[in-house]
């Protein structure tokens, strides 16, 4: 394909970095790894897989995969695409995740908000790229969940359900599940998140990196 992004070496910078000075270089890791944290929890919300993004967007699923790791610095055009491929814009990935980290306190004016396709609204209270945990308050509109079908990704999750009854499919079986519930399960099962009622439904749900 003529408008895929074959040149690997003009949209990454893996090896070719200049020699940095200790604190520079933990700086420039720590941002890309809060860049490429950002950009998987959006293609997650959005219930995308790798490829599925790979295809909007014209980069290669390898690029995008060392993206999300940290691995490989992005160059500008290609965070212009694939913010586009995420319907938001480059600044929504530019996060300053070292300076939340170090917050002991994260008020609920800080929390930042997205509202995936679904209309989901997940308010991101604090993303943990040391211990590989995030953790969110998501509202669920009635009817919407988080993706029309199930769908799997690296990690572990645990949800609680702080208000309403929200139904989650694991594997193919249905659980629903009441206020004060739990349920936890490795999100390399297929699952999907529902909330079939007439009301609101809001959970906090733990994101793990690995299991």
């Amino acid at each position: 394909m003529t408008n895929r992004h074959t040149d690997e070496t003009a949209d990454l910078s893996i090896d070719a970095q200049p020699t940095l000075s200790e604190d520079i270089a933990e700086t420039t890791a720590s941002t890309l790894a809060a860049i490429g944290l950002r950009i998987r929890e959006l293609r997650q919300l959005r219930g995308l897989t790798l490829q599925a993004l790979a295809d909007v967007s014209g980069l290669s699923t390898s690029m995008l995969s060392l993206v999300e790791r940290g691995r490989a610095s992005p160059s500008i055009g290609s965070l212009i695409v694939i913010a586009s491929a995420l319907s938001v814009t480059m600044s929504d990935l530019l996060v300053n995740g070292a300076e939340s980290e170090e917050k002991i306190v994260v008020r609920a004016s800080e929390a930042r908000m997205v509202e995936t396709a679904q209309h989901v609204v997940r308010r991101l209270l604090r993303e943990d790229r040391t211990r590989g945990v995030s953790v969110a308050v998501n509202e669920y509109a009635p009817h919407t969940g988080s993706t029309e079908h199930p769908i799997t990704h690296e990690g572990f999750e645990y949800g609680f359900v702080l208000e309403g009854e929200l139904t989650v499919e694991v594997d193919g079986s249905k659980h629903v599940l009441q206020r004060g519930d739990l349920i936890s399960y490795s999100s390399r099962r297929k699952h999907k998140i529902w909330n079939h009622a007439d009301t609101k439904v809001r959970t906090l749900w733990f994101n793990l990196d690995r299991e």
